[in-house]
This record gives structure tokens, C-alpha cells and sequence, in this order.
């Protein structure tokens, strides 16, 4: 698989992806993006009708395919415009493992933070059209056909069992699958013995016995134009009055100027917020507050660009106000610095017809240095066997449930006080999932209170061998613990359960799991076995079972970023080794199209900012150098 498909996969994994884990996005949304509060509830999550998805093409041909693409791979030509990756629902790997409901929620609550605002402006059974459309993109009418055929010679009576609307859009197309190759109940196992692409087919063609039938052409009945009927209650044209003045005596210059000053007072539109001071102490006399807009404009799916970015005063109670004109749908937050520290408001979206925008409060905590606060809801650590060590990834989600910003020094710019490598383990360094921003500091970083848990990813490394203990030291409490082998490769460990061989995304993990921790304790097992489809590649970016396990966190592009800065490190810049380098570039690749894979990933990873100008600028060379020699 090359770079490209397995970076798109883990970074699709975002929207759809079912697990219970904390996602992250794999680029930064609009400077200190605060996710927002839920939409309002959905309803009932199946229609009032069948889909019809004649319907839903023409909708998503005008609302999604700027951004999706005709055919749903994320290509459209808004895409190159947006912060992130559009979500290529056309691909198997994302539809097959969605239902109508999911997408529908999508569709209805939006996705800010992939710019994805509510489409208000659907009806709630054209929403439901749209989604109907878009999941048949990953289809083709050969895969339809061949699904009709299979489920008619092998149940012929078992249509009528998958109309039912409820049922239908709650079911993925993985789920139908086991449903039939399993059977339920009374209804039979009829596709235990159909191959993978025989199943997803009827699984594919079982769906569309949902959707509405299409129409018969129907043709144009003759009308006649109604001519409206005169009333002496309704006066001419030229009797209107103008403020009370008979439309004979109003000049032209009399009518522009009241046209003016209609539009004038109509178009007064103010954006207000107030900052919630929780400190106990005055907030600046002369602090400011920024008030930044994303337009997306009247079609949602449009890239969004920062078109507001202006700078106010705070009032003596905490309020301000910004009078600016916007239009429905853009986005607007506000944001203040006190003590060096940046809060801000949650996005706020533009609904229709109003001249008022009230942005959330901006909570401005007491500080403290207490890292007691802070608690560990889940570590989750990952494996991968495919270079000359062994790498591990130990993701850690953290709370801070408290009402103060805990501040956070690490000694020497890199060590984080309350997180610890492996004993023996030679640490590689560490990096965020951007789930919720951490706040710079000038020597480390802030927590600030949050409902969302904060994502720390630590990199180590350690010699491979037939079996390694792993002594995982815990600086701060941890609720639980799961740990992620690819499969072939066990673990044994007193305070371990097995909880066997689970797919995640279509790759097998061992995955084990283990009851929280206390501070100052340690997690450990041993792992032993050789992987049963790892990769020999030494290029982390190859190896899906990792690529695929940690995409579920939405954390790719940072992975292949740190791995290059790694392996660049590792390399180091002596003139001597610079041949012996060129070969290893020329090894690294089977081919160019290898190559240009991995120069795209790198152009995505520094327009992310994931890494510096001067490995980046020593890695493109490098690789041009290596296409070069290839060609």
C-alpha cells in the first residue's frame, strides 16, 4: 500500500471511525479551536419516508461535490482550500463500515472540526436523500447486480426483511455482512459460504431495498397563467406612499436617501461576548479581546478563509462588542490574553436571519502548578516491530476536571514532569493529538479545565528481541489501561486481561487491558512472538497494523512526522556518511511513484507545521535527489 492511501485512511478514520476513543485531528483548525457545544438533539434516526437518491445526487452534486468530489475521494475543488483532509467516502474502507444515521448526524450536527458546519439549509428528508446518494459512491452497478443475483438464488424470500427503515438506517454494510454470513434468530446464514466481494455485494444491493423506487417519467401537464384579480383596497403603483408622502410628490433623490437609511438601520449587526473572570483578582485595565471570522458563506461546503480578524477593548464588567457584518454560517470566536495565557470563546455559527451573534463565555481560570489535579483517563500503548528496534507509542488521555489552569514546566525544554519512559527505553520525545490545545508557555506549557481529556503521545524505542519486559513507570493516577499487539505477538502480566484477537479499522490487534494504576507505581508485563503481518520495511509509515491502530486516534501525519525527524537525527549530518545516505534513500523506495508518495506526505507534514524548515528542507532534497536518481 503506498504512503499516500495509508496516510488518507488513518486520516478518514476521524469521521467514522465507531471506537471508543478520544479522536484527534491531524491538522489544526482555526487558531485555538475550542470544540463546540453539541447541536441540538437529532430525533428519531430513520425517516418518514424511503431515501430517494435521484434526489440526494442532485443535492450532493451542488452542496458536496466542491469539497468530496463526484465521486466522494475528497478531490473536489474546494479541497486544496480547506486545513484538513476531506474524508473520502467514496472509498470502501470508510462506507462499508457506515450506516444512513451516522452519515445523517454528520449531515445535521455538522463537523466543525473538520469545517463542516450543519447544512440547516436541507430539509430533513433531503438530508436524508443526500446521505442515501453518497453512501451508494462506493458502489458500481456490476457490484449491484451481482449482490441481486446472490441474495435471489441463495433467499429469494428475504427482500422484504430489509425494508424496514428503522432497521436499515441503523445497519452498515460490515454489519449486514455478518448478518448474513452469520444469520439471526430464525433467518437464515445464506452467505456463510459467499467470499468477501460476494458478501459486501448483496450487503451493497440489501441497502438499496431501502431507498425509493425511482420515479416513472412523468409528463408536463398544460397550464394556464392565473391573472390576479383587481381590488380597490390594493392602490396603484403611483398612488404608494413613502413615509406618508403620495408616490407623485416623491423625487428620485427623496427616494434614495430613504432607500439609504432603510438599509443602514438594517444591516447594524453586532457580535458580543463576556469574559467569565474566575481568578479572584481585576482583570487588565487595558486588555483586549480579537475577535476572528471563518467564512463558509450561504454554500457550506466551501473552504472556509479567515476574513475577520479585528481588536477591541473589554468593558469594566467583562463584556464587549463588535459591530461587523456577517451572513449565515460563518464562524466567529473571540479571544483574550491574561498572564500571558490565551483563553477564548467556543465557535460560534452564524444562524439565519438575525443581527445579533452572543458568543459563550471566555473562562478565565486561577493558575496553579499543582500537578495533582491532573488525572490519566485512559494510557493506550501501541507496538511496532518493523525497523531495527522495537518503537512504542504510549498514548496518554488526561483530565483536568479542576477550575485552575495547571501549569506545566519541563526541565530542559523536553522532559514532561509527569509522564516517564520505559525503564531502559531510549526516549525519542514527545507530541500532542490536538484534540484539546494545551496553551504555550515561555518554559513548557498550560492545562486549562476542560470536559474533553487532553492527548499526549510519548515515542521511545527499545533493542528487539524473541521477548522483552516492559516496566512502564506511572507518575500520576491512570484509570485504565489497554495496550495494542499486533497480532502474533502476546503479552503476559499479572494485572492483565486478555481480551483476544479485535479488529480495529479491518487489522487484527491482541489487545490486553488492565485496571487504573496509583501515582508512583508501575505497569508491567512482558511481550513475546513475532508479528504475523508486519512489514520488514524500516519505514514506520509502512507498517498499516501501527498506521492503522494509532490512525484511530487521528494522529498519522504526527507519527510519519516524528519518524522522519528521527530517522534524520539517526542519520546525523557528518559529510562522510552523505554517500552512504544517498544509497540508503535510493533502498528506501521500490520505485518513484514511492518516492513522490513521500514527498507529498512531506509537503503535507510542514504545511501542518509538524516539522521544522531545516529537516524539512534536508528531507525534500534528499528525496529529490533519490527521484532523481531513480528516473
Amino acid at each position: 500500500m503506498k504512503l499516500r492511501h495509508i496516510l488518507l485512511i488513518a486520516i478518514g478514520m476521524l469521521l467514522l471511525s465507531a471506537c471508543n476513543m478520544t479522536l484527534a485531528s491531524d491538522v489544526t483548525p482555526p487558531p485555538g479551536y475550542v470544540p463546540p457545544t453539541p447541536a441540538p438533539t437529532l430525533g428519531p434516526l430513520y425517516p418518514d419516508q424511503a431515501p430517494d437518491v435521484a434526489s440526494g445526487e442532485m443535492i450532493y452534486a451542488e452542496k458536496c461535490t466542491p469539497c468530496h468530489g463526484q465521486t466522494g475521494l475528497g478531490d473536489g475543488p474546494q479541497s486544496a482550500d480547506l486545513p484538513v483532509s476531506v474524508i473520502p467516502i467514496g472509498l470502501p474502507e470508510f462506507a462499508n463500515e457506515a450506516s444512513l444515521s451516522d452519515w445523517y448526524a454528520v449531515v445535521t450536527q455538522g463537523r466543525l472540526d473538520r469545517f463542516m458546519p450543519p447544512f440547516a439549509s436541507l430539509s430533513d428528508q433531503e438530508r436524508w436523500d443526500v446521505v442515501a446518494y453518497a453512501l451508494t459512491l462506493h458502489t458500481t452497478n456490476d457490484q449491484l447486480e451481482l449482490g441481486k443475483k446472490l441474495l435471489e438464488e441463495n433467499c429469494a424470500d428475504c427482500g422484504q426483511s430489509f425494508t424496514n427503515l428503522q432497521m436499515m438506517s441503523a445497519l452498515s454494510e460490515d454489519d449486514l455482512v455478518k448478518f448474513i454470513r452469520e444469520g439471526q434468530g430464525s433467518f437464515p446464514a445464506f452467505g456463510k459460504d459467499f467470499s468477501d466481494d460476494e458478501a459486501y455485494a448483496v450487503a451493497a444491493y440489501i441497502h438499496t431495498l431501502a431507498f425509493a423506487a425511482p420515479a416513472a417519467p412523468v409528463a408536463a401537464a398544460p397550464t394556464e397563467t392565473p391573472v390576479a384579480a383587481e381590488t380597490e383596497s390594493t392602490p396603484a403603483a403611483e398612488e404608494t406612499a413613502v413615509d406618508g408622502t403620495p408616490q407623485a410628490e416623491v423625487t428620485p433623490e427623496a427616494t434614495e436617501v430613504a432607500t439609504e437609511v432603510a438599509v443602514a438601520e438594517s444591516t447594524v449587526k453586532v457580535i458580543k461576548g463576556q469574559i467569565d473572570n474566575q481568578t479572584g483578582e481585576a482583570l487588565p485595565a487595558d486588555l483586549k479581546v480579537t475577535l476572528r471570522g471563518f467564512d463558509h458563506g450561504s454554500d457550506p461546503s466551501l473552504g472556509p478563509q479567515e476574513i475577520v480578524t479585528l481588536q477591541g477593548d473589554v468593558n469594566a464588567d467583562g463584556s464587549f462588542a463588535f459591530e461587523t457584518d456577517f451572513v449565515e454560517n460563518e464562524i466567529y470566536l473571540a479571544e483574550v490574553n491574561v498572564g500571558g495565557l490565551k483563553y477564548q470563546s467556543e465557535f460560534a455559527v452564524v444562524p439565519a436571519d438575525t443581527n445579533e451573534v452572543e458568543l459563550s463565555p471566555i473562562v478565565v481560570y486561577p493558575t496553579t502548578d499543582d500537578l495533582s489535579i491532573l488525572n490519566v483517563e485512559e494510557l493506550q500503548i501501541y507496538f511496532d516491530f518493523a525497523g531495527e528496534d522495537t518503537q512504542i507509542f504510549a498514548v496518554y488521555f488526561i483530565t483536568n476536571s479542576s477550575d485552575k489552569t495547571v501549569m506545566v514546566e519541563m526541565s530542559d525544554g523536553q522532559n514532561i514532569p509527569f509522564i516517564a519512559f520505559p525503564e531502559g527505553a531510549t526516549a525519542l520525545g514527545f507530541e500532542t493529538t490536538n484534540d484539546t490545545s494545551f496553551t504555550s508557555t515561555d518554559n513548557g506549557f498550560a492545562i486549562p479545565p476542560s470536559e474533553n481529556p487532553y492527548g499526549l503521545i510519548a515515542f521511545a524505542s527499545i533493542p528487539k528481541a524473541k521477548e522483552s519486559k516492559i516496566v512502564q513507570p506511572i507518575l500520576m493516577p491512570v484509570h485504565s489501561i489497554a495496550l495494542f499487539l499486533p497480532e502474533g505477538v502476546t503479552a503476559s502480566g499479572t494485572s492483565l486481561m486478555d481480551n483476544g484477537v479485535q479488529s480495529l479499522q479491518g487489522t487484527n490487534f491482541q489487545v490486553y487491558t488492565a485496571a487504573g494504576l496509583d501515582k508512583d507505581s508501575s505497569f508491567e508485563f512482558t511481550i513475546s512472538g513475532e508479528p504475523a503481518t508486519v512489514s520488514q520495511s524500516p519505514d514506520l509509515t509502512q507498517n498499516q497494523t501501527v498506521l492503522i491502530g494509532i490512525g484511530g486516534l487521528g494522529i498519522a501525519l504526527i507519527v510519519a512526522g516524528i519518524w522522519m525527524y528521527i530517522r534524520d537525527k539517526r542519520r546525523g549530518t557528518d559529510d562522510e556518511d552523505e554517500l552512504d545516505g544517498e544509497d540508503e534513500d535510493d533502498d528506501e523506495y521500490e520505485d518513484s511513484e514511492s518516492i513522490m508518495d513521500a514527498i507529498i506526505a512531506l509537503d503535507d507534514l510542514h504545511r501542518a507545521g509538524k516539522i521544522t524548515d531545516e529537516a524539512y528542507k534536508k528531507r525534500r532534497e534528499e528525496l529529490t535527489n533519490a527521484l532523481k536518481r531513480k528516473g
